[in-house]
């Protein structure tokens, strides 16, 4: 008997059992593969979605927050308040006016990739500047006089910051408030749009409740019809077609494609939490006497390309934890922009464990022209923590204030108050693990050269 017919195969045709579980690996397999590829997509939806239930409307209705725990989306932090117009570019070319300030702002496609910089890290550098953002397909003139750029998708985010300089938020916010956006050709109709106060209203713009199911697919298949396909997605959509997710028509799994579908959805969320959670490469590693890792692979741009090619495990790693792209967070070097390292071990090397007591220390003054903070993130949801304490985030320009002689300063973190009070203290969740983001807002060089390193997060 040859060993084709020894395993499933008579003269070389396959049995019946040969037949059914070759299609379901093949599916299997380019489910997978799919579902970290679309990944993005599917998150930067869920923003959409997670925003329209608290009232956002696109081109209508902005929102803007003060940000805390409740409002759960992946690696959100409490630094700064956010806002984020969502537009349809439908309507034509969109200007988006920027004041003069600090202000960090990127334009994100409806997958997440970059389309440009705006603010303290854009073309304008913090003084203020008027952006024209073409729509897909694009023909008609260029104006002068405005930073252009060209979207590929229809409906977009502008995703923005106000640095709250001396703890002011109010003012932040105000600034925020004095963005305005409009239509590039006059004879559009076009209503000012309003702006929300999306403060201290629990919301939730991640990829949570879809993901590591078959919602999934039928988030991604919606995603799909109303924009224009991709040059980069297009090997991808062929494979989505296969398993019957296609533009234009209706997504009607029989029982065996659903199944199989949430089997993919299941191991393909597995899979990118080890990736993201659990990294193995070594250029994640910042210092090699430390923990702590570099929250980017891929410092270079934006795309995660590298040599010709996506690097999609930095790519996976990224997405799993963090929403939008910009190469403002991602260059490793000094100046403007920010720059962002992660935790989630200890200094002997085990998982953070919401049950245990540790301690943080960092070396002072911070290498930061603007401020750093640390955030501790729910290792399950990638979101803030949220206790009663609703507190997630230690801040310079808030609970880390120290001495101006001081050289360093003790961050603490476990379930229980400490014995001698909150100060400086982020409570966590037994049962629950935890990782933390130390972020630095204007980076400067001893960040970079080895001359400032930050402690490990230390047990007891």
């Amino acid at each position: 008997m040859s060993d084709q017919e020894s395993t499933g195969f008579t003269g070389g045709f396959p049995d019946p059992d040969t037949i059914a579980s070759a299609y379901d690996a093949a599916d299997l397999a380019r489910a997978v593969v799919c579902y970290k590829h679309f990944f993005p997509l599917v998150s930067g939806a869920r923003i959409f979605t997670g925003q329209a239930e608290v009232g956002v409307q696109v081109n209508r209705v902005f929102g803007y927050m003060d940000t805390r725990p409740q409002q759960a989306g992946f690696t959100l932090n409490s630094d700064t308040p956010y806002a984020g117009p969502l537009l349809d570019l439908r309507v034509g070319p969109m200007v988006v006016e920027v004041p003069a300030g600090v202000i960090f702002g990127a334009v994100l496609n409806y997958d997440q990739s970059w389309i440009t910089d705006m603010g303290i890290p854009g073309r304008d550098g913090g003084k203020g500047g008027r952006y024209v953002i073409l729509p897909p397909g694009y023909d008609g003139e260029l104006p002068d006089g405005f930073h252009l750029a060209q979207a590929q998708s229809f409906k977009i985010l502008v995703g923005l910051r106000g640095v709250p300089l001396h703890g002011d938020v109010a003012a932040a916010i105000e600034l925020l408030k004095t963005v305005r956006v409009h239509p590039l050709a006059e004879d559009v109709h076009w209503d000012e749009p309003e702006w929300l106060d999306m403060s201290g209203a629990p919301q939730d713009t991640s990829a949570v409740p879809v993901e590591a199911g078959f919602d999934f697919w039928e988030t991604l298949h919606e995603a799909l019809q109303d924009e224009p396909p991709r040059a980069g997605d297009v090997a991808y959509e062929g494979e989505l077609a296969a398993l019957g997710i296609e533009r234009g028509k209706p997504f009607a799994p029989d029982d065996r494609a659903r199944e199989l579908l949430t089997r993919a959805a299941v191991e393909a969320d597995a899979q990118m939490r080890v990736q993201s959670l659990a990294d193995r490469r070594p250029d994640r590693v910042v210092w090699d006497d430390r923990q702590w890792e570099w929250v980017t692979l891929r410092p270079e741009n934006a795309d995660f390309l590298i040599d010709g090619h996506v690097d999609v495990d930095a790519r996976d790693t990224w997405f799993f934890q963090a929403i939008a792209t910009s190469p403002a967070m991602f260059r490793r070097r000094a100046g403007g922009g920010s720059l962002y390292w992660f935790t989630a071990h200890d200094r002997e090397g085990e998982y953070l464990d919401g049950a245990r007591d540790y301690t943080l220390t960092v070396p002072l003054p911070a290498p930061a022209a603007l401020f750093w903070s640390v955030t501790v993130y729910d290792a399950l949801t990638r979101s803030q923590i949220l206790t009663d304490q609703n507190l997630a985030a230690l801040r310079s320009l808030f609970e880390l204030t120290a001495a101006p002689d001081a050289t360093e300063i003790t961050l603490r973190f476990g379930p229980e108050q400490p014995a001698d009070g909150p100060d400086r203290w982020i409570k966590t969740i037994p049962g629950r693990g935890w990782f933390a983001y130390l972020r630095l807002y204007g980076p400067t060089e001893p960040a970079f050269d080895g001359t400032w390193r930050p402690g490990d997060v230390t047990a007891g």
